[in-house]
């Protein structure tokens, strides 16, 4: 089946019996996954929940060697998560024909939520400011080379959006871009996640996994927010760094990495290295070449074209949505704490909160002029970024109907995330009706 299988489809495994790893390398465009039972009277797979919960492809396909019995934890997993069941022996045409109908199923129901992926980072680099047209030709120039990019600027200035155009626009475009959340890379598993380890080089390594770096060969790796790195981690990466060369975690092999480098950092690394906080050698080795994002407050020329853009991928009916002139006024003269990321959630806010055509100030989350609103200057930064993370909650909230799966994937965030953000600021999703385990069919 499998030989017959892999003639139409990109086939990549992974082993449920293993824990979710920190990251993992899901090819963009999946969207139908084979989830096999060995059996389906007992056996291990402790984790099948969260991988599926991380993979988070629209439909899976069950196949098992017999039909599971009533209440037993493969047949709750198949109703709760597949659409289709098969029993060996597989007839491979059948399930090629079902691989296909759920693919050609999901991919007619994307277009309704893409305007979730035309989120601030693919319009981060719009616009015509002198400041963002110089971002532009530097980003234009550095394409060009190999050399490592560091790209520095506040919080959602659009980072991302300029490592995917280096990487887009450059000799590795072909090649595979791999990004890392050094936020969210624990120390004890830098090793681990960074290098791979062999089959066999600690308990749980039942298998031989690639580690992130050696994914990046023949591409572009991203180490993002970069300045989150404890001491020990950027030694870790140091000799990478020199030599392009790895050692998997229970291995001896020198195995080489061909890839470009590119950091992006929220703050200045050069002022962490004097701090003390990040190693200077492991600097010198990344920021040979540096593109600085200017915050939204000084590219006032371009608010309200990145703001139409962002209306624009807005779901539009008969009357499309556009901004008053007060709106425009406030948009103009707000100091953006927040960036782009914030003025996203405004807009956002603001095409639920309307009951017309036009959205108005108040929409926005604006104060009418004489109402107080000068007291926000006294906010700190983390009470703006609170703001707006309640906004995007709430926002978010409502697009999915209150559905928490869909929720979390208009922020790009798992579902253990939302539930964390939720608590943080004290969100009640208020038990709606939509907050219940998805169908698979309709998720």
């Amino acid at each position: 089946m499998r030989k017959e299988l892999e003639a139409n489809w990109n086939l990549i495994d992974f082993n449920l019996d293993e824990p979710v790893p920190l990251f993992t390398c899901v090819p963009e465009g999946a969207r139908v996954g084979v989830l096999e039972f060995p059996s389906v009277r007992g056996g291990r797979m402790p984790w099948p929940e969260s991988w599926l919960e991380m993979l988070d492809l629209k439909y899976w396909v069950a196949i098992a060697p017999e039909l599971p019995a009533n209440g037993t934890r493969a047949a709750q997993l198949i109703s709760r998560y597949c659409s289709d069941f098969h029993t060996l022996p597989v007839d491979s045409q059948r399930i090629s024909m079902a691989l296909g109908h759920l693919w050609g199923m999901a991919a007619i129901i994307e277009p309704a939520s893409s305007f979730v992926h035309d989120d601030y980072q693919n319009l981060a680099l719009l616009g015509d400011s002198q400041a963002i047209r110089h971002v532009r030709s530097l980003l234009q120039r550095f394409s060009t080379t190999l050399e490592p990019v560091l790209i520095s600027g506040e919080s959602s200035t659009g980072k991302e959006a300029a490592a995917r155009f280096l990487h887009s626009h450059s000799a590795r475009a072909a090649g595979p871009l791999v990004t890392i959340n050094c936020a969210a890379l624990p120390t004890s598993l830098t090793q681990s996640e960074l290098f791979g380890y062999e089959k066999g080089a600690f308990t749980s390594a039942l298998s031989c996994r690639q580690g992130r770096l050696e994914q990046a060969d023949g591409g572009s790796l991203v180490f993002s927010g970069i300045n989150e790195l404890k001491p020990e981690q950027q030694s870790i990466i140091l000799r990478f760094l020199e030599e392009s060369q790895i050692e998997r975690v229970g291995g001896s092999a020198q195995i080489t990495v061909d890839c470009r480098i590119i950091t992006t950092t929220s703050e200045p690394l050069p002022d962490l290295v004097a701090l003390g906080r990040f190693r200077s050698d492991v600097y010198f080795r990344l920021g040979s070449l540096e593109v600085k994002l200017p915050p939204l407050r000084d590219r006032r020329e371009d608010i309200l074209t990145l703001a139409r853009s962002l209306l624009e991928a807005l779901p539009q009916g008969a009357n499309p949505k556009r901004l008053s002139k007060e709106a425009k006024k406030c948009l103009l003269s707000h100091s953006w704490p927040g960036n782009l990321q914030e003025l996203q959630n405004r807009l956002r806010q603001g095409w639920l909160l309307s009951e017309r055509s036009v959205i108005q100030a108040s929409d926005l989350g604006f104060s009418p002029p004489g109402s107080g609103a000068d007291a926000l200057s006294s906010l700190s930064l983390k009470e703006f970024r609170d703001r707006a993370d309640r906004q995007a909650l709430l926002c978010s909230l409502q697009l999915a109907n209150h559905n928490m799966s869909e929720a979390a994937r208009l922020l790009k965030v798992s579902r253990a995330s939302l539930y964390r953000l939720l608590d943080r600021h004290n969100s009640n999703p208020l038990n709606h009706p939509a907050d219940k385990k998805p169908d698979p069919k309709g998720d």
